[in-house]
C-alpha cells in the first residue's frame, strides 16, 4: 500500500540520520542545555530575523500547544481558535484539560477573521457581568490551517491589530509551517510572521524531521519560566540535543524549506490530477494537502492501492479525502497516483 493519508509517515530526512548517528556515542547534557541546541536556536533567530527571540524545543505538536496556552493564560482566561482548530478538534481536549476554555467560531476554509475576534471581544465585554465567564485573551490560529490554506500578510497584519486592541495574545500553530511558507501563492515570510505574532512554533515532525517542534516567543512577557512549563507539561526531552541537531539540520542550507516546497510541487500535480479528471475540490489548497470530493465507489477502488484520509460526507454519495505530500513523497508514487486518477474518470 502506498500511503497518502499524512504526512509523517516515514521516520526522518536521511540528512537528520546521518547527522545523529555521526554524534550518537556524544557525551551532551541533557534536556536541552546543549551546544546544538544553542547553536539551533540563534540560527532560527537569525532566520527570522528576531534577535530578541527566546526559542525552545518540545516534543510534539500537542504537547507544544498545550504548554504555550497553559503557559501564557490565567486561569479564568481562555483562548479564541476557528472551529476547525487543532485545538478544538484533534487534541482530545488537552487544551480544556489545563482549566483553559477553547471558544470556537464558524472559520471560513479554515481561517477565522479580525471581525470575529472582535465580535467575541464585544459580547464578552459587553455584558453585565463579564466576571461570570472566561476572558478572552488568546487568538489560535494555524499557518498553514487545518485545511492547507493561507493567511496572507493583510489578514495576518488584521490579526494582529485586533490583538493588540483588545490585549490578546496571538499564537500561531506553525506544524505545518514549511509548507506554508514555500507555498506559491504565500505572501508572509517568517521574519513577518515572527513580527505580528506574540509566539509561534516552527514544526519539525510533519516536517522532516524525526519529531520535534521549535517554539519562537516574542512577547517579553510569555518569556518568563517557560521551561517550568515545558517540564511540568511533559515536553521537555531528557536527550534534548536529539532535537537541537534536528533543527540546526533542518534549517543550515535551507533544507527545511526545499523538501517543503518539493512536496508542494507533488501536492499540486496531484491537485491538477484531480481537476483534469473532473473532481472537485473542498478547499483550494496551494500546499501539501488537498482534498477531493469523489463518489464512494471512486474512493474504495483508490484505496485498493493507496491509503487516504477521510475528512467527511458531503451527502450518501460522496467522500471528502485528504491526500497528503511530505519529504519523502517520491516521483514515482505521484506518476501512479495520477495514473489511476485518470483511469478514474474513464469509468
Amino acid at each position: 500500500m502506498i500511503r497518502f493519508n499524512c504526512d509523517y509517515n516515514e521516520g526522518t530526512h536521511p540528512a537528520i540520520l546521518e547527522r545523529l548517528a555521526k554524534t550518537n556515542m556524544e557525551q551532551i547534557p541533557g534536556y536541552g542545555e546543549d551546544h546544538y541546541c544553542r547553536q539551533a536556536a540563534q540560527l532560527l533567530r537569525e532566520k527570522c530575523q528576531a534577535p530578541q527571540a527566546d526559542v525552545h524545543f518540545l516534543v510534539g505538536g500537542t504537547q507544544t500547544n498545550l504548554t504555550v496556552i497553559a503557559s501564557a493564560l490565567k486561569p479564568y482566561q481562555c483562548v479564541i481558535s476557528a472551529d476547525s482548530g487543532h485545538i478544538n478538534v484533534h487534541e482530545t481536549g488537552a487544551i480544556e484539560a489545563t482549566g483553559h476554555r477553547i471558544i470556537s467560531v464558524p472559520g471560513t476554509e479554515g481561517k477565522i477573521s479580525s471581525a470575529q475576534i472582535q465580535q467575541v471581544c464585544d459580547a464578552h465585554y459587553t455584558e453585565d457581568n463579564p466576571e461570570f465567564s472566561a476572558q478572552p485573551k488568546m487568538v489560535y490560529i494555524s499557518f498553514p490551517t487545518e485545511y492547507g490554506t493561507l493567511y496572507t500578510k493583510q489578514e495576518l497584519q488584521e490579526l494582529h491589530d485586533v490583538c493588540q486592541k483588545n490585549n490578546l495574545l496571538l499564537f500561531a500553530d506553525g506544524a505545518r509551517l514549511g509548507y506554508a511558507l514555500t507555498a506559491k501563492k504565500n505572501t508572509v515570510s517568517l521574519p513577518e510572521l515572527a513580527a505580528l505574532c506574540d509566539v509561534f512554533y516552527i514544526g519539525g515532525t510533519k516536517v522532516g524531521a524525526l519529531f520535534g517542534e521549535a517554539v519562537v516567543i516574542m512577547n517579553p512577557d510569555l518569556k518568563k519560566d517557560f521551561r517550568y512549563y515545558i517540564k511540568q507539561r511533559g515536553a521537555m526531552l531528557a536527550k534534548g540535543w536529539l532535537l537541537g541537531l534536528q533543527f540546526l539540520t533542518l534549517f543550515e542550507d535551507d533544507l527545511y524549506l526545499n523538501i517543503a516546497r518539493r512536496a508542494n510541487e507533488f501536492a499540486a500535480r496531484i491537485k491538477k490530477a484531480f481537476q483534469k479528471a473532473g473532481f472537485p475540490l473542498l478547499y483550494n489548497s496551494p500546499t501539501n494537502q488537498q482534498f477531493p470530493i469523489l463518489p464512494n465507489e471512486m474512493v474504495k477502488k483508490l484505496e485498493k492501492k493507496y491509503v487516504l484520509a477521510h475528512f467527511g460526507h458531503p451527502d450518501d454519495k460522496h467522500t471528502v479525502i485528504r491526500v497528503c505530500t511530505s519529504w519523502a513523497t517520491t516521483e514515482e508514487h505521484v506518476a501512479a497516483l495520477e495514473q489511476d486518477i485518470a483511469d478514474l474518470s474513464s469509468l
